[in-house]
């Protein structure tokens, strides 16, 4: 199970990725493309040419999971603009939301928390 933590550093490859390709493809996408090793726990999110589906891939430490959500109606009502490789970092509160085909920036959630001094 892959546990979204509010300390998961989460980027979105804004470019679209063909999603025949699998673990291995998309590691070396996001080795050679935006020169940040899989292996470091960091989930990378990307979506299909359509805006249908995204992929989630991260590293747990003793391998790699993919995970593949196709939406049953419509598209991604958000998306970082392309020309952007990557938006870093995107919060993991967010990424719920973003699951969920929501508008992250407009979910309206609270700040982060912060220690009283």
């Amino acid at each position: 199970m892959i546990q979204i933590v509010p300390h998961l550093r989460v980027l979105v490859a804004t470019e679209p990725v063909d999603f025949r390709k699998g673990i291995d493809s998309l590691a070396c996408v996001c080795r050679q493309q935006f020169e940040i090793d899989p292996f470091l726990g960091t989930l990378f999110v990307f979506r299909n040419r359509a805006g249908t589906a995204l992929k989630l891939l991260v590293y747990d430490g003793q391998g790699f999971w993919l995970c593949l959500k196709r939406f049953s109606r419509g598209r991604l009502q958000w998306w970082p603009q392309p020309g952007e490789r990557v938006v870093e970092p995107l919060p993991a509160e967010q990424l719920g939301v973003l699951i969920y085909n929501g508008l992250p920036q407009r979910a309206g959630i609270a700040e982060p928390w912060r220690r009283v001094s």
